[in-house]
């Protein structure tokens, strides 16, 4: 039995697909406020694919200017103010805001994703 159920889990791990990259696109204009930016997450087998998967979502959630921001492997992380905004990625989550809040002091966090 245990062999019958071993098999299957790793015939299941087998045929998932694999998520190697995350991406953010972002649909935001200047004197916009933190937080009130349309987005769309995606995540995919390559940073493209990510990128892509990220546009459809922005758009999907009825954003017209969507445009990637930032692709990354393991984590990421976007800020925003008024003005500007910050990217950052890395292994973890906290590495990702770390690196955007360094760009972007001023900026409060909108969104961070790990894989």
């Amino acid at each position: 039995m245990r062999s019958i159920v071993s098999a299957m889990l790793l015939a299941l791990l087998a045929t998932a697909p694999v998520q190697a990259a995350g991406a953010f696109a972002v649909d935001t204009e200047e004197g916009q406020k933190a937080g009130d930016e349309g987005y769309g997450i995606g995540w995919g087998d390559s940073r493209e694919a990510a990128g892509a998967a990220a546009m459809r979502q922005c758009r999907k959630m009825g954003n017209d200017n969507c445009k990637v921001v930032a692709r990354f492997d393991t984590c990421g992380a976007y800020v925003s103010n008024r003005t500007t905004y910050g990217v950052g990625w890395g292994r973890t989550e906290d590495a990702a805001k770390e690196m955007a809040f360094d760009k972007c002091p001023t900026c409060k966090l909108v969104l961070s994703e790990c894989e």
